[in-house]
């Protein structure tokens, strides 16, 4: 089944969806307090792709691009994506959303890190991403996960 990822409006409609998510905190806060300042309204240059299910977001990620300059994950240095936030809400796992979100992440034919929350681990080494090497300098607590397009690997 292939499902419809799309960018997500920065608007009250999607900030409302987001407090369904377990993982609503700064961005979306950093968010709501844009739009009150602000009023914008449906901002195109939203980080966040979801997938609908009928008028119910019930699936989300955030990207972000990460210049080379920056990259300390990949050998050369390379511009990269961070995916954050990818999830499912509960009714819905299990049907392939969360795949169709990284597939979509993948089109971007850039490398791809993300970190693994608690108990995901398996679902990211599914999808092709391989641990890091633990790295204190670099990582403090996070858990870095990796994917390459087939072309960059070495």
């Amino acid at each position: 089944m292939s499902y419809k990822v799309e960018r997500l409006k920065v608007n009250y409609k999607t900030l409302e969806e987001f407090k369904k998510f377990k993982e609503y905190g700064v961005q979306e806060l950093s968010m709501l307090e844009d739009l009150q300042e602000n009023m914008i309204e449906n901002d195109s240059d939203s980080p966040f792709y979801g997938i609908y299910f009928a008028d119910t977001l019930v699936a989300r990620m955030s990207l972000y691009e990460v210049d080379a300059k920056f990259d300390r994950y990949f050998e050369p240095q390379q511009t990269y994506l961070e995916l954050w936030k990818l999830e499912v809400l509960p009714n819905y796992q299990g049907k392939g959303y969360g795949k169709a979100l990284v597939d979509f992440a993948k089109g971007f034919n850039l490398p791809i890190k993300t970190n693994a929350r608690m108990k995901s681990q398996g679902f990211w080494e599914k999808m092709g991403f391989h641990a890091l090497a633990y790295d204190m300098a670099r990582d403090l607590s996070e858990n870095p996960l990796v994917w390459q397009p087939e072309e960059k690997k070495a």
